[in-house]
């Protein structure tokens, strides 16, 4: 085992865990995080240092590109979709985010060549879940591959959040209030986070026009 690894752990045994031992002893027998975090499985994007959460507040699923598949009943292994599945309706949680970020490998290769692809033929078919998004940015110009990338990051987080209003009674609960959808870019070089506002469809930062007092009232009043 890598030692800075396995000093780690130790360190987290004789220290990190006893500075939060009371959290850890209320959470020994149960869950009941308040918000699911879909994110990228890339190793920059660390949920609860970017959501300053702690242990407990955040179930968190991660797959290449944060990508969220429409619902279905399958006979194949569908873990992202099982995950979510359990969040909404065993976990109950409250808030939804879905986080994609800059420089994502993931998008980046809905464009590599195909040999290269070849390479990882299961990562290949999860990217085909992209393949509208490939589509429309297929007809457009870029001069910057980076610009090409960045929309397709945006693309798909708002493809995301399409494909969660599928599951059962989603937009039914999102239209009485009773579950709120983010979907965030986050710029990893700059530590900007970016909402999608679904009205006016565009990317905002997160400081404008939040009314931080309302969304903290709705996420711990009954945490």
């Amino acid at each position: 085992m890598d030692q800075k690894l396995l000093l780690g752990a130790i360190k987290f045994m004789k220290e990190d865990f006893f500075e939060h031992k009371e959290l850890f002893e209320s959470l020994a027998n149960k869950q009941k995080p308040h918000t699911l975090f879909i994110g990228c499985a890339d190793s920059r994007v660390v949920p609860n240092l970017i959501t300053n959460t702690k242990p407990g507040e955040l179930f968190v699923v991660r797959n290449i590109a944060n990508i969220v598949p429409a619902y279905r009943i399958s006979e194949d292994f569908v873990s992202t979709t099982a995950a979510i599945e359990y969040a909404l309706y065993a976990l109950n949680i409250k808030n939804i985010i879905v986080c994609g970020h800059t420089n994502c490998g993931g998008c980046e290769a809905l464009y590599a060549d195909e040999n290269k692809l070849n390479k990882v033929p299961n990562v290949k078919k999860w990217l085909n879940l992209l393949d509208d998004i490939k589509t429309e940015i297929s007809k457009m110009k870029f001069d910057d591959k980076r610009e090409k990338f960045y929309l397709t990051e945006r693309l798909n987080i708002i493809n995301s959040i399409d494909n969660l209003m599928t599951y059962p009674h989603l937009d039914e609960w999102v239209q009485k209030g009773q579950m709120q959808i983010y979907g965030w870019h986050y710029d990893i070089q700059k530590g900007l986070l970016y909402n999608y506002d679904r009205f006016s469809k565009h990317f905002v930062l997160l400081e404008k026009g939040i009314d931080y007092e309302k969304i903290y009232k709705e996420i711990f009043c009954d945490y």
